[in-house]
């Protein structure tokens, strides 16, 4: 096997690593100490790269990329913002889905991001494949993915959010994610594409689903997630129809008794960050998207301090609207100290949410790290941009000066990304062809 020295880079965020690190085999196999020169095949020059372990991303929504900025859309809050765009989210054909992944998982790899989940939860007539879809962009590209089969059961009609058209029946709901466990879940540590369940809300599926999801989960051994206590509007919701507030709600569902991760959480309660610690509950914290839709201001340090994983999420690009890692890094750790103040929250706790605390919420203790036996993910930025001259500490110059793409990322031990450009991916026509559906969407009848 060849043994990659990627050799003395200008920063590293690893302990006793300032001589780099060697790859091999899509492991990181050794940490290089200052001056020391380790057994290699090859050797990477990373003297003008700062070196941070890929950047994971815990909760998307890749088809809101079709519409950004949409106007009617965005001067709403949550509730008003999605029945802005359901009607136009269920006009989505599949080919809309394989570009919006693609190009959702071309932008995240970009800002060095090399883990992805997606939350596809609208399927409106002939969306069958949607999720086979995202498998193949993932594989096209190299990037490394927990794809959640999302939906939605309860329409307008029966007192829900969206239209019919994207709704599908519970029993179809099941079978299909069982058939995609069984096709493309892989279960082993390292492994680049697995399957989790996800209704999209407790109030966009009956409570029988939420049940029947916590037997699903425990017979494949798969993760669960979901939207939770993201506004204070679906906590007065969930108490006027459920009689209790989401997180006791889902409790009651068997939520807490399997792995299960939560988009958002803004708005648990004091007395509810225990009960998501004893049941080794994780958060997406999404701080664009809470700005953009006025949520609030998840509670992290809070959280994290109750023994709650924090990790982070861009959300949907219809909310952030941006498919932007590196940025969302800096979004935390800005919006963090505005709740907490400067001292307690530092560019180190952004950066460490974004990676180990996001590898935590996913269970995969394999990634979000530079150690050796750890998955040989990481992303390389230079300084060379103008926002860079004048930082005096280079790792922390990514965060605070705010980079927006890498020069080099690698997967599972490949470049996927060298000098700023996508490998063997032509990103003039993936832009293009976005972009041409994104009108078609847009103007559909």
């Amino acid at each position: 096997m060849t043994r990659l020295w990627i050799a003395n880079p200008l920063a590293i965020f690893a302990e006793g690593a300032d001589g780099g690190l060697v790859v091999e085999a899509g492991r990181i196999t050794a940490l290089v100490p200052s001056g020391e020169t380790p057994p290699h095949d090859e050797r990477f020059d990373a003297s003008r790269h700062v070196i941070i372990p890929g950047l994971i991303n815990t909760h998307h929504h890749m088809y809101q990329t079709l519409t950004r900025a949409m106007p009617g859309a965005y001067s709403h809050e949550l509730f008003d913002w999605l029945k802005a765009l359901y009607p136009v989210w269920a006009k989505l054909s599949p080919e809309m889905v394989s570009s919006a992944s693609e190009l959702a998982m071309a932008e995240l790899l970009l800002s060095g991001c090399t883990t992805t989940t997606d939350h596809h939860y609208v399927f409106p007539d002939g969306h069958e494949d949607a999720i086979d879809r995202q498998v193949m962009a993932a594989a096209s590209l190299g990037i490394r993915v927990i794809l959640t089969r999302g939906c939605m059961s309860l329409s307008e009609d029966d007192g829900g959010l969206p239209p019919a058209r994207v709704c599908q029946s519970e029993d179809h709901i099941l079978s299909d994610c069982e058939r995609l466990i069984a096709a493309y879940h892989d279960p082993q540590p390292h492994a680049m594409t697995q399957i989790a369940f996800a209704p999209c809300s407790p109030f966009s599926v009956t409570r029988q689903m939420m049940c029947d999801s916590v037997t699903l989960a425990r017979k494949h051994q798969v993760l669960l997630h979901t939207h939770l206590a993201e506004t204070e509007d679906e906590n007065q919701f969930c108490v006027a129809t459920f009689g209790a507030r989401p997180l006791a709600y889902v409790a009651n569902c068997g939520w807490l008794d399997v792995p299960a991760w939560y988009a958002h959480g803004v708005h648990f309660a004091a007395d509810e960050w225990p009960l998501l610690a004893q049941a080794k509950a994780g958060i997406a914290s999404c701080s664009c998207s809470n700005m953009y839709l006025a949520s609030g201001i998840c509670p992290v340090c809070d959280l994290e301090a109750a023994g709650v994983a924090i990790g982070l999420g861009v959300d949907g690009s219809a909310s952030n609207d941006g498919s932007n890692m590196i940025q969302e890094v800096r979004q935390a750790m800005l919006l963090q100290r505005l709740r907490y103040g400067a001292a307690r929250v530092s560019w180190a706790d952004a950066l460490r949410w974004g990676t180990e605390g996001s590898a935590a919420v996913l269970h995969r203790p394999e990634l979000g790290r530079l150690t050796p036996g750890a998955a040989a993910d990481l992303a390389c930025f230079t300084l060379d941009e103008l926002q860079f001259s004048g930082a005096q500490d280079p790792l922390a110059a990514l965060i605070i000066c705010g980079a927006h793409r890498a020069d080099r990322v690698m997967v599972n031990g490949h470049w996927r990304v060298i000098d700023g450009t996508l490998v063997d991916i032509d990103l003039e026509r993936v832009h293009h062809r976005h972009q041409q559906l994104a009108r078609r969407l847009q103007t559909a009848g």
